[in-house]
């Protein structure tokens, strides 16, 4: 019986290993020195936080991989040996495969900066982290964030709910400012602040304090300024985890270099998820995609290629959605933090500064190209319908009120935004 091996136990490759279970009867052997069992990596801030626990995160009842015939492996895989098809385990199994799945996902990045592996110094990304969370903020009054984006912006959450002082150190004149418009930027700063965390922009670590225990103390800013602080986060993004393939065939770059088909230069090897790149971009996507949506449709797509039905991963438009502390926020298709010479936007925002909306469209064609929602639920297959049939932005527009998404009731506002964007776009077209 063919034996596919699976290498990490993520939203990528777990769906593989069920999609190729829906789809054959081979042998299936998920490795992870994580967890036990598949969780909600999206959910860990929640459990820090008391909403959840550990046990509500998992999708599925623990029974459901013996009786799927998923066979799980808590190890960690030193070595992969192409020739023989072999995998080298740490607790010193060695394993044989004919199909082989690289979803190993994603390590924090850490810049070298002086004191970094000190005690109370940390990334957030997996179960461990969490627990080490725990830990490294038993007693701590006063926490440095280095770093924004996503993984910052929930670790402030999160250390605000223990009643602790944040301070986040931002190098950008906005927050996130490397992939939101100005507009957007400053949005999410003012609610940052109003969450009562000290945001620090346009300011850089130079290095780590510490006592002489090793234990953090402070933090040092490039402009000499001393931050007393008993943790420090660093939430300065992942990078692919791909370190045990160094002495491999298997040809790497910043990710695990894959064709449309998710395959390896070697036959028999595949790469999904956070670790996989690929060779060619997909349009205006990055060739490392670390979202969760796009690691579930890559493990749907290798799970077609291994059992015989060879198929090519195709994302569609894109889009993400996250939240920033109570704001919710939704983008599709590409909205740049700063435009394209082609490209013009429509820009509405409440009185309120916590909810506004950007459609940007082409100059010349008026075709929509995408669009930033913060406080405001869209239909995501309205949205994406748009994109997938180059909609105009004058349908776009007539179309807002079908795409309100208002399962809590959320207050209206299509008519002032549809008043607003009409008014520009005629001022803009004269």
């Amino acid at each position: 019986m063919e034996h596919v091996i699976i290498i990490g136990n993520g939203i990528a490759g777990v769906t593989a290993a069920r999609h190729i279970r829906k789809l054959s009867d081979k042998q299936i052997t998920i490795i992870s020195k994580e967890s036990d069992h598949f969780f909600s990596r999206t959910a860990l801030m929640y459990i820090y936080m008391g909403h959840m626990k550990y046990e509500h995160t998992k999708p599925y009842e623990d029974h459901f991989w013996a009786k799927n015939r998923l066979e799980l492996l808590r190890d960690t895989v030193l070595s992969v040996n192409t020739d023989t098809r072999e995998l080298q385990l740490e607790k010193g199994t060695v394993l044989t495969y004919d199909q082989l799945i690289l979803a190993t996902g994603s390590r924090p990045n850490a810049f070298g900066w002086p004191g970094q592996n000190a005690k109370g110094v940390q990334g957030l990304y997996s179960l461990q982290d969490l627990e080490l969370l725990e830990e490294n903020t038993k007693h701590t009054r006063h926490a440095v964030i280095v770093g924004g984006g996503l993984i910052g912006i929930e670790l402030a959450e999160m250390l605000r709910t223990r009643h602790m002082d944040v301070t986040m150190l931002v190098r950008e004149k906005d927050f996130w400012g490397g992939v939101l418009p100005p507009k957007e930027a400053q949005l999410v700063g003012r609610h940052i602040r109003e969450h009562h965390i000290d945001l620090r922009l346009e300011t850089e670590l130079e290095e780590i304090l510490t006592d002489e225990h090793n234990q953090v103390k402070a933090v040092k800013t490039k402009s000499g300024e001393d931050i007393s602080c008993g943790f420090v986060g660093l939430t300065v993004g992942v990078h692919p985890n791909i370190g045990f393939l160094q002495n491999s065939p298997i040809e790497t770059d910043r990710g695990i270099l894959v064709n449309r088909a998710l395959e390896t230069n070697v036959p028999g090897v595949y790469a999904i998820g956070d670790c996989a790149q690929q060779r060619e971009a997909i349009g205006e996507r990055k060739p490392v995609e670390q979202v969760w949506y796009t690691g579930r449709m890559m493990g749907e797509t290798v799970a077609q290629t291994i059992c015989g039905n060879r198929m090519e991963y195709a994302p569609g438009p894109w889009f993400n959605s996250a939240k920033f502390f109570d704001i919710e926020y939704q983008t599709y298709g590409w909205v740049w933090a700063k435009p394209k010479e082609n490209e013009a936007s429509l820009y509405w925002e409440h009185e309120d500064g916590k909810k506004c909306l950007r459609l940007v469209y082409d100059k010349d064609s008026m075709r929509f190209l995408g669009l930033n929602a913060f406080g405001l639920r869209l239909r995501h297959e309205l949205c994406d319908a748009w994109l997938k049939k180059e909609a105009s932005i004058d349908h776009v527009i007539e179309a807002l009120p079908s795409a309100n998404f208002d399962p809590e009731f959320y207050q209206k506002h299509e008519q002032d935004i549809m008043r607003q964007f009409s008014k520009n776009l005629k001022t803009a077209a004269a």
